[in-house]
Order: C-alpha cells, then sequence, then structure tokens
C-alpha cells in the first residue's frame, strides 16, 4: 500500500506535469492577436493578407494576426462596434451611417484621393453625353454609399437635383444586370465593379469625381484598442505603405495575385489599382472637414436621422 507522504508527493508530480502540460495552451490563448476586418475589395489588405506581410512584422512583438471578411462596410463598422475586431479598412459613407446610428469607432488613417475610383457610367451606344442630359433618366446607385454623394455633386454641378432624375437604388449586382439590359439609363459605382463594367462591356464613363469629390479611403480602430496598442497600429501602418509602393511600382504582378482572390480578370484588377493611391496618412482638420460635407448632405438627404459632428469620432480629436 503506498504511504500518505507518497501519494502526496506522486499527485504532486502529476499536477505539475499536467500545468506543464497546460502552459503552451494558456500561453496562445492569451498571446494578443491583432483583428484586421476587411473586405475583398480592399485590394491592397488582400494582397497583405495573401502575402503574410502583417503576420511577417508583429511578429518580433509577439502578435498574431486574425483576417475577419465581411460583405460590406456596413457589417464591419459593426464588427468594430460590438467588438468583433480591432482595425477595418472602408470608404467614406459606412463611418458616416455608423456614427449616426451610435457606433462606438474612430478614424485612424486614410488613404489619399482617388476621384476617378467612381463614376457615373453609361452604355457604350448611348446618346446621353453629360450629366445635364440626365434629367428625367433612371439611374442605378447604392443608396447611401460613397456614389450617392458623388451623383448629387454632378448634379448639382449641372444644375440639377436628385429630384430632377429617377433614382433607382440597386446593390452592384443587381445594377449591373440592370445597366447591361438598359432597365436603367446610367449607373453610378466605384471599382472594381466600375473596372469591370468598362473591360466587360465597354461602358463609357459619363463623369468621374475629378475635382469634385475626394472619394477618400479610411482605417477605421476600435477606440480602446487603439489606445492601448499604438505600436501594433503603427507597425500596420508601415506594412501598408511598404506594400502599397511595391503594389504601384508592380502593377501587373500585383493584379494577378489579387486577381483569383477577387474572383475578377487580372486586367480589370490592373485597371482598379492605377486608380489608387495606396498610402495612409493622419486624418487630418482638411480630411475632417470634407468628411463633414458628406455628412450633412446625407442629413439632408434625410439618409441619416440627425446631425453628427465627424470630429467627434476621429481619433485627432482625442
Amino acid at each position: 500500500m503506498t504511504s500518505v507522504p507518497a501519494r502526496r508527493g506522486l499527485l504532486g508530480r502529476l499536477f505539475a506535469i499536467a500545468a506543464a502540460a497546460l502552459l503552451p495552451l494558456a500561453a496562445h490563448a492569451e498571446a494578443p492577436v491583432l483583428r484586421i476586418g476587411f473586405q475583398k475589395g480592399a485590394s491592397l489588405f488582400v494582397l497583405q493578407k495573401a502575402q503574410g506581410t502583417i503576420e511577417k512584422r508583429l511578429q518580433p512583438l509577439g502578435v498574431g494576426v486574425k483576417w475577419i471578411e465581411f460583405p460590406a462596410g456596413p457589417q464591419l463598422l459593426e464588427g468594430l462596434n460590438v467588438g468583433a475586431v480591432d482595425v477595418g479598412y472602408v470608404g467614406e459613407a459606412p463611418p458616416i451611417f455608423a456614427q449616426a446610428a451610435g457606433a462606438k469607432f474612430a478614424y485612424i488613417g486614410h488613404d489619399p484621393a482617388a476621384p476617378t475610383a467612381e463614376a457615373i457610367l453609361v452604355t457604350k451606344d448611348s446618346p446621353i453625353k453629360s450629366v445635364a442630359e440626365l434629367k428625367g433618366k433612371r439611374v442605378a446607385l447604392n443608396k447611401g454609399s460613397n456614389v450617392h454623394y458623388l451623383l448629387v455633386r454632378q448634379l448639382e454641378k449641372a444644375g440639377l437635383k436628385l429630384t430632377d432624375i429617377q433614382p433607382v437604388y440597386l446593390p452592384p449586382a443587381d445594377a449591373r444586370a440592370a445597366f447591361e439590359s438598359k432597365a436603367v439609363d446610367a449607373w453610378v459605382i466605384w471599382d472594381p465593379f466600375q473596372a469591370a463594367a468598362e473591360e466587360a462591356i465597354g461602358a463609357r464613363v459619363l463623369a468621374d469625381g475629378t475635382a469634385l469629390v475626394n472619394n477618400y479611403q479610411y482605417y477605421l480602430g476600435e477606440r480602446e484598442y487603439v489606445a492601448k496598442n499604438r505600436k501594433v497600429i503603427d507597425v500596420l501602418f508601415e506594412d501598408s505603405r511598404e506594400q502599397g509602393r511595391w503594389l504601384k511600382a508592380n502593377l501587373k504582378q500585383a493584379a494577378e495575385i489579387i486577381a483569383p482572390l477577387q474572383g475578377l480578370p487580372v486586367d480589370v484588377v490592373e485597371l482598379s489599382l492605377r486608380r489608387y493611391t495606396f498610402d495612409v496618412r493622419p486624418v487630418t482638420d482638411e480630411v475632417i472637414a470634407q468628411q463633414q460635407k458628406i455628412a450633412d448632405t446625407f442629413h439632408e438627404l434625410k439618409l441619416i436621422p440627425k446631425p453628427i459632428a465627424v470630429r467627434e469620432a476621429a481619433w485627432t480629436a482625442r
């Protein structure tokens, strides 16, 4: 029969072995992870994910990376709001709607303007030659998106209002079908859908955002995470700048990597990439002011229920 001290010694050794075996699991569970929300249309993030460049840069800090895909910007913002992701990348419109709904996030960076990466398209044989000729016509667009603002501004420039046309609110896939069948007279859309329509069916650009809108792309972060992990955010931005420079210097090669992941032809992706500048920068007062103009316009159009102050969501306002 084993003595009580012997049994205690044996149990102690067993507990020690079990604890030692569980240590790697505990360490793995507690290891910090940067959770990145992305969409397939976010070409630079798609490239970074495919190449594993952020993972390599964060490895010395002991930080892992988890990529979480979202179908569109609004869902990504909801992910930020409920704490499912730490950072994300979206266009101008989703943050405005999210802030109006009370979501908690911060603008932490932006890419330079890309005004040619969204446009009003007409079919190659359309008789319409100017925005003014859209009066009374059916125009397809995604309601409350960046292109909604582009359309409003282009109509203003032509002396028209939104009420002077017939808006047809459709998501990109349905809008493309309506456009090709000529159920609508024009389509307001962004890249890479814009590039796909130009390359595949010869769609003609009636007007884009040149000298009228910015079409900024924003890096957003969960406020508490950003406040506590500035070094991680700095590394993310360093990698985004470096990979953005490589992408612009190697458009064909980058497009060949990105295209199969986006389910698009290489030439379409390459055309889309040409219209963006991937060079993340701090959010400035000027950028905030431009975003405020969009927010005010959306409130005037009753797309958001109340006015918002964009500055309250900007990291520079901390």
